[in-house]
């Protein structure tokens, strides 16, 4: 199994002061877009389409098109008007913003290091920028892209959470092809690396100048001290945890966004397209999903929450590709259908208690069980067809 280091950007990788930075590049955008939009106007649509953006929760739409559609109309003039200007700006104009940067070699060598081990390296970063922003910065940080083989890196064109939702560090993994191997976050943020991903059930390090050995719960410490672990070897604790409520949650949450992603640019014909005779298509695969949801998950959930020690039979449900004839579908509208589907069942379980979660009952195959154990067999069960959808999408 490979190991798998995910490293933020701002303040990890790169010296940036964000209070610093992104007054200057909002200003630099506002001017730069003023022959077209008034600044004031500008710069209030902007700040406030980002913070929708910021807090969105939506699985249909990515951060930028829910950033978009409150954007462009605020401003009067459509997406496709300003689309050259703004590629403009990211070309030229944004790279203006590295003298606000500092690099740090130090996180180059640790990166350049766990690359020579056969690692997989990620940039997790909060993704509020077009790629375009990012990979800059990440030239900047001495990291181009163009030379080091980062397996993901988070933009706002292929997600749908920003790092104030639980569920960024799921969508996360996901993306990542549901890793198996041992897994750390690195990040500078207690609010936006640590506490996130440590609920999605993450193992975290905090960097900081100095270590705190007081630190209850999470490792940190500088490039140095980040080092000696890793080069140490010691990864049986950097295991994905998902086996609380708040991890469960924001892992079923994060499924349909990350089948969104991957399937968003499938024509008809490579929905309903088998790769191998016997395996499911794309669209077979939602199909079972969203009806798995409907007539076993939330099924199973209520029954337990009615009656005491309830008891759940075993279902096989395979069959229903060819019996429903599932390719036969329209996928825009079995989409939709899993996301309410999928919704209801995280509604029901958000209003369980921590008593509830531990609801027993008892299952022909897996004998006594709980809430808790029968949603986390879900969630494996996410991630299997997640890994199907990958080998199809990709």
């Amino acid at each position: 199994m490979t190991f798998n280091l995910l490293f933020d950007l701002d303040d990890t990788l790169l010296g940036t002061n964000l209070d610093v930075f992104l007054p200057a590049y909002f200003k630099k955008l506002t001017l730069h877009m003023s022959k077209w939009v008034p600044p004031d106007q500008f710069i209030n649509a902007l700040l406030r389409s980002t913070q929708i953006m910021y807090a969105s929760k939506s699985t249909k739409l990515t951060l930028e098109e829910i950033f978009s559609e409150n954007f462009y109309p605020a401003l009067g003039i459509s997406q496709k008007e300003l689309e050259s200007e703004l590629e403009y700006f990211y070309d030229e104009v944004f790279p203006s913003l590295q003298s606000l940067t500092t690099p740090r070699p130090e996180a180059v060598d640790l990166v350049e290091w766990a690359f020579a081990q056969g690692w997989n390296v990620a940039i997790a970063t909060d993704p509020l920028f077009p790629r375009k922003a990012i990979l800059h910065r990440l030239r900047w940080a001495g990291l181009a892209p163009e030379k080091y083989p980062f397996t993901l890196i988070s933009d706002y064109q292929s997600f749908h959470f920003a790092k104030a939702s639980v569920s960024y560090y799921p969508e996360f993994l996901a993306q990542m092809g549901w890793v198996d191997g041992p897994v750390l976050m690195v990040g500078d943020s207690l609010e936006r690396d640590v506490i996130p991903s440590r609920k999605a059930g993450l193992p975290v390090f905090l960097l900081r100048n100095e270590r705190d050995t007081s630190a209850n719960g999470f490792m940190n410490g500088n490039f140095s001290d980040l080092h000696n672990f890793l080069e140490s070897g010691e990864f049986a604790s950097l295991k994905v945890d998902y086996g609380s409520p708040s991890a469960l949650l924001a892992f079923l949450q994060a499924t349909p966004a990350v089948l969104h992603t991957l399937s968003r640019t499938l024509s008809q014909a490579q929905w309903v397209q088998r790769p191998q005779p016997g395996e499911w298509s794309q669209l077979e695969i939602l199909s079972h999903l969203r009806d798995v949801d409907i007539e076993v998950n939330i099924g199973r959930i209520e029954a337990i929450l009615r009656e005491d020690n309830a008891f759940i039979a075993g279902q096989s449900t395979d069959q229903w590709v060819d019996e429903r004839q599932y390719n036969l579908a329209n996928p825009v509208s079995v989409f939709d259908e899993f996301i309410t589907t999928r919704e209801k069942l995280v509604d029901l379980l958000m209003s369980l208690s921590v008593i509830d979660w531990e609801r027993r009952a008892r299952h022909t195959i897996l004998g006594p069980t709980t809430i808790r154990e029968l949603v986390e067999i879900v969630v494996d069960h996410d991630r299997l067809h997640i890994q199907q959808s990958m080998a199809i999408c990709s």
